[in-house]
């Protein structure tokens, strides 16, 4: 009985919008406390809302292993579940004295609990995760491409600005700076000074590095995204009950049997 109740409550809308409504409440508690005049006035307030907090994660934990009891692979195999278990253990862990900040940053972790409680938010950092396999490649390519840059960029502008290239690796942050098109231009003027067609090497870069690198990203993790939404889909269909099953199967048996009589009466007619 109590375990049909958890079950009901934890399939339930409305306990998942709740969930989520304290979730936001406690990352407003954790940004008021940011301000020095709010806590010194409402501290106490201000920790008695962590306490409700924390009371509501356990009781929400509570429930979910509940309703899967006893197979408590159901709940445990699941990385979100095992997430959202893990932040509520750590924030019973009582930390006192020089580790009371590790326990103010512990709360942040609650925060995260968002994207385990909203299921749009973990599809997105599902396709994220998925897409890592695939951009090993990308980042390959443009792990070449940086090299071959930096070592070129070293070569030719060290001399003139080594503010920016005299080493390979001052050369390799000098590209990434580029790369984010952050006051890039500023770089191949200074270059210009000395080699007026210094702006065949940045604009082919940016072309390379901007335009085309970053595409392939958004690329796969796009690819990945529909890939996601498809299983999404397939996982929201109801499963196919045994009645459905029969239902179908029985409609299939008079479909063969009228197919066979139709056989049946064509092949006389072709006697006759």
């Amino acid at each position: 009985m109590i375990r049909k109740t958890c079950q009901k409550i934890s399939e339930h809308k409305a306990f998942e919008r709740f969930v989520v409504a304290v979730i936001v409440i406690n990352g407003v508690i954790l940004g008021l406390e940011t301000s020095t005049g709010i806590y010194t006035n409402y501290g106490p307030w201000l920790q008695m809302g962590h306490q409700i907090v924390l009371g509501i994660f356990i009781l929400e934990a509570v429930i979910k292993i509940t309703a899967v009891a006893p197979q408590w692979k159901r709940y445990f195999g699941d990385g979100w579940n095992l997430f959202d278990f893990t932040v509520v253990v750590l924030s019973l862990i009582p930390f006192t004295g020089d580790l009371a900040m590790v326990a103010r940053l512990l709360r942040l972790l609650r925060v995260l609990r968002l994207i385990s409680a909203i299921p749009e938010l973990r599809m997105i950092v599902s396709t994220l995760i998925r897409s890592i396999p695939s951009m090993a490649n990308v980042l390959l390519l443009m792990s070449i491409i940086f090299y071959i840059y930096a070592v070129a960029g070293y070569h030719l502008f060290h001399a003139h600005d080594p503010e920016h290239w005299r080493t390979l690796g001052m050369s390799l942050l000098t590209l990434f700076r580029i790369v984010t098109l952050e006051d890039w231009t500023d770089v191949m003027y200074t270059a210009m000074e000395m080699h007026p067609l210094a702006w065949i090497y940045f604009v082919s870069f940016v072309i390379m590095g901007t335009f085309v690198i970053i595409n392939l990203f958004i690329a796969v993790v796009l690819n990945n995204l529909e890939e996601a939404k498809i299983e999404r889909l397939e996982q929201l269909q109801p499963p196919v009950s045994r009645d459905e099953l029969l239902r179908e199967l029985r409609q299939t048996q008079q479909s063969l049997e009228r197919l066979h009589q139709r056989i049946e009466k064509q092949g006389e007619s072709v006697k006759y």
